[in-house]
């Protein structure tokens, strides 16, 4: 819904004034002080992408921008570069940049992704109205396809429960599904509990590069999945507790799908996993060949991060089916500390050599694309 005064978006100024007092009715805070990480933003609203242009859209669920939700917002954005700026609020949507939304840019305006939350609530096993589910993809609550796209300081949630859906057999419930190239998340966080991220392609021959800077992501079952190139950098991951289970294990973070003829999939980097549920009650990955790609053969290093003993040190991987063992695909760790990190049984650990971790960087896998240039 667009604001009663279209004519006169707000100034910056004006705009973030306005957020403040949107943080205050939803009893959030507006600081710009606190990060993901604990690292302090640079006040990014100085750079070029975050000026007010004649492409910039403000939104402000209190009617005090140009519109009220973002789905409304990306509608009206048609084409590409638009840069959409969020005042603190819930926005309880569902949200879909389609492909033809190039270069879009989406920023929460306090400066701290606790203030700005896209949530919904849709599992993959929840009825549609015309009868059928919606099915893993169905479930995000945001859907980002376009290539070029950039997020700040918001966060992205699915706050679907087991525990209140009984009778629902497909749990997964989707925070985000990115799909474009040069998709890239600073201080963002991505909350939910089974496949919160999935960061995915738009095609089997796309290899679409991803990159998660100081960002924070939660949930229990393959909650970092999909086939994308991804870099994970100074992230948080966190297993959750689970009491509707009565053994180990709870779940898994990682289950990279890697196309084989991809030669790089997920990487983790200077990062650190914690846990909410009981020592090593958590698998660090396991590896999804999906029947639309039997060819898949899932990449993922971990290195230089903490894993904390909520991860199974003895046996960190595990298979999602036996017919594509972990043991055939392409995982590796080098130099990760913490108790889930011991190495017990060497063979269930595979360790990079020196040599082959220089070849496990963000350049090597991000190619001529640099999204940590002018980090905020």
């Amino acid at each position: 819904m667009p604001s009663p005064h279209p004519r006169r978006p707000l100034s910056r100024r004006g705009f973030l004034a306005a957020s403040a007092g949107t943080a205050a009715a939803l009893g959030l805070t507006a600081s710009p002080a606190r990060a993901v990480g604990g690292r302090r933003p640079f006040g990014c609203f100085g750079s070029p992408a975050a000026r007010r242009t004649a492409r910039t859209l403000y939104v402000d669920p209190l009617g005090r921008g140009d519109h009220t939700t973002v789905r409304d917002a990306v509608a009206a954005a048609a084409g590409s570069g638009w840069t959409l700026v969020l005042a603190p609020g819930a926005y309880r949507e569902t949200v879909v940049l389609d492909a033809t939304r190039t270069d879009a840019t989406w920023i929460g305006a306090s400066e701290d992704p606790r203030d700005v939350v896209i949530v919904h609530d849709t599992a993959a096993g929840t009825p549609k109205p015309g009868g059928g589910t919606y099915g893993t993809t169905g479930s995000a609550t945001t859907t980002l396809q376009a290539d070029g796209f950039t997020a700040r300081w918001i966060t992205f949630a699915n706050d679907w429960l087991r525990a209140d859906h009984p009778d629902i057999t497909g749990t997964q419930a989707v925070a985000v599904k990115v799909q474009g190239d040069r998709s890239a998340f600073h201080h963002c966080r991505f909350l939910g509990h089974q496949d919160t991220l999935y960061a995915d392609s738009l095609a089997l021959t796309a290899f679409a590069r991803q990159y998660y800077a100081d960002c924070y992501a939660e949930g229990d079952v393959d909650f970092v999945f999909g086939r994308a190139t991804a870099v994970y950098e100074r992230c948080h991951f966190r297993t959750l507790n689970r009491t509707d289970l009565a053994a180990a294990p709870y779940g898994f973070v990682f289950a990279p799908s890697t196309a084989g003829a991809n030669p790089f999939g997920y990487l983790v980097v200077r990062s650190r996993i914690s846990s909410e549920a009981p020592d090593a009650s958590y698998k660090l990955a396991r590896p999804w060949v999906p029947s639309s790609d039997p060819t898949a053969r899932p990449a993922l290093v971990v290195r230089d991060t903490r894993l904390n003993a909520g991860i199974d040190a003895v046996a960190p991987y595990t298979n999602m089916s036996a017919s594509f063992p972990w043991q055939s695909q392409r995982f590796a760790e080098y130099r990760n500390s913490g108790p889930g990190a011991r190495i017990t049984v060497p063979e269930n650990r595979p360790q990079l050599t020196a040599e082959q971790a220089r070849s496990a960087s963000r350049a090597a896998c991000l190619g001529d694309w640099e999204p940590w240039r002018g980090e905020c």
